[in-house]
């Protein structure tokens, strides 16, 4: 199917993974999304959230219930998959935003506002309620494909801050070790929260029992965890070591992904080779639960961070309990987040499908860099994920997640910087979940510690606002995080600036040595925290230092 992309028109979704890369149509861009294969660079697509969902700026959305491939070829021109549906949504919230518009320019003649706004999108189409909107396309999306559950995943997950051993304890934790790092959050000052144990806290995959060899007594570390204030989650993939007792029992009962020939697929991940649980099997999803259950019962475990199932984990090949054929990855990873979607206390990284479910889903792991693969990746790829359904996203680790960018056995020697990591934690407080895992108290000078305090305490004052809106988010569907185009068009190539809800406008520092800061308000009255009132649309250039994280409220 050809779409013409109409003038000043732009497009958001597909791929989590191309967060950066949006808005589409600009720029050739495709995207297979059966496999997450991307565009010439990006052949993994980044393993991430996909849905097979776009949506536009003037109101438009493509959908389809099975994958589908696009591409933008940069000159007005959008190929689809004949499987999938273009739509057009009616604009009922663009009368409102015109509304906002007219009013927000505080009596400035039209020509003078529209070109305001103009300059503000970097030269995008400046005129708020011309016909439908990117809001009225991913609302109606949303009503008719993916309608929000109710529920949100537990509050804590948002209402304090999330610690992960990941990056101080790679692949070896241990029960003292993950007690000195929950004490060491208190002794420095920071509030308990939800405490991660990451991978191989088990002895093998697939087993999901505590190593008994660094974990003397799990519930007695459970229970002083719980004393402390923090709510424990634990790691887990739908792997099982291939030689393992569970692997032979699983395939005996037949609850394994097969190969073309029938026996147990063997497949290379990132730890190794591992058998793969059939996730469309109900018995194995079951046994997985009961595994899950007596953690619970035993030890005190509140919840559980399910990490792969990614969509290059299987092949069309593959036999299933659901069946053969190129379905089967889209299938096992959306069975997934099904399962996840049973916990209140859970964490995904890679999704198919599930809009609108309570599901808290973190962006890949980040380099520790300034970039579109470290800091410069969280506001595009947060908005990305709210506009394919996911409100409740968690922008990966502060000072970033990929422990090969780290320095030491697993690393590449990335030298810590710690003016990163004060504008990561900064970026990511007034996002719907602020997670840690590098322990700032052990890795910054008493400055650079200090502005990160600073920043969870901005939180912290914010925080019955983040809470109204990720309860808003359960009942609507609307994104926690927004990109200004969800309520004003026209500025729909601001990429570096994001809205909490509708009345929050955000504006991180992301490069290094800052000493300005250009900011592009849309039409409205415009607080900043220091009490200044702008009236817009409006640029402005914010001087900042080192505690700086810009942010204005709407007024009036």
């Amino acid at each position: 199917m050809h779409i013409e992309v109409e003038p000043d028109e732009w497009w958001w979704g597909g791929a989590v993974a191309d967060g950066t890369r949006m808005p589409f149509g600009a720029e050739p861009h495709r995207r297979e999304l059966a496999t997450n294969a991307g565009f010439l660079d990006d052949p993994t697509g980044g393993a991430n959230q996909s849905a097979p969902l776009l949506v536009s700026s003037h109101g438009r959305y493509v959908w389809s219930d099975e994958p589908f491939t696009f591409a933008f070829d940069g000159a007005g021109g959008l190929e689809v998959d004949e499987a999938a549906a273009l739509r057009q949504a009616q604009g009922a919230s663009s009368a409102e935003a015109q509304g906002a518009s007219s009013g927000g320019a505080q009596g400035a003649s039209s020509a003078e506002a529209q070109g305001a706004s103009s300059g503000g999108a970097q030269g995008a189409s400046s005129g708020e309620g011309q016909g439908a909107s990117l809001a009225d396309a991913f609302r109606e999306a949303a009503r008719e494909h993916f309608p929000a559950s109710g529920r949100t995943p537990d509050r804590l997950m948002f209402s304090a801050p999330q610690y992960n051993t990941w990056i101080e304890m790679p692949y070896l934790p241990t029960q003292e070790g993950v007690l000195a790092y929950a004490r060491g959050v208190l002794d420095a000052g920071f509030p308990p929260g939800l405490l991660m144990i990451d991978d191989r806290w088990s002895e093998d995959y697939g087993d999901w029992r505590f190593d008994p060899t660094r974990f003397g007594d799990p519930a007695a570390m459970t229970a002083q965890l719980h004393d402390w204030g923090f709510a424990v989650m634990v790691w887990l993939v739908p792997f099982v070591s291939p030689d393992s007792a569970n692997s032979r029992f699983l395939a005996g009962k037949g609850w394994l992904v097969r190969d073309p020939d029938g026996r147990p697929a063997v497949r290379e991940w990132w730890n190794g080779f591992s058998t793969v649980l059939d996730l469309t099997h109900p018995d194995a999803v079951g046994w997985l639960r009961d595994r899950l259950g007596e953690l619970r019962e035993a030890y005190g475990v509140d919840g559980f961070k399910l990490d792969a199932g990614d969509l290059r984990d299987y092949r069309s090949t593959d036999a299933t309990h659901a069946g053969t054929g190129p379905l089967v990855p889209t299938q096992q990873t959306e069975a997934w987040a099904r399962f996840a979607a049973e916990l209140e206390f859970n964490e995904l990284r890679a999704c198919w499908r599930a809009g609108g479910q309570p599901l808290a889903q973190r962006l890949h792991d980040k380099q520790p860099t300034w970039g579109t693969d470290g800091l410069g990746s969280l506001i595009p790829e947060v908005v990305a994920q709210g506009l394919i359904g996911h409100a409740f996203g968690c922008p990966d680790m502060v000072g970033g997640g990929e422990l090969g960018g780290f320095g030491g056995e697993f690393g590449s020697g990335h030298a810590l910087d710690q003016e990163l990591f004060v504008r990561w934690a900064q970026a990511s407080v007034l996002m719907p979940m602020v997670q840690f895992s590098l322990a700032p108290w052990r890795v910054l000078d008493a400055e650079h510690l200090r502005r990160v305090r600073e920043a969870l305490a901005l939180r912290e004052r914010l925080l019955p606002e983040i809470l109204a809106l990720v309860e808003d988010a359960a009942t609507t569907g609307d994104p926690v995080l927004r990109p200004l185009a969800f309520h004003h068009p026209g500025y729909e190539r601001v990429g570096d600036e994001f809205l909490l809800g509708e009345d929050l406008l955000v504006a991180p520092v992301l490069e290094p040595g800052a000493r300005r800061r250009h900011v592009r308000l849309p039409p409205g009255r415009w607080q900043a925290e220091d009490g200044l009132v702008v009236d817009g649309p409006a640029e402005l250039d914010v001087e900042v230092d080192l505690g700086s994280l810009p942010w204005w409220r709407r007024v009036g």
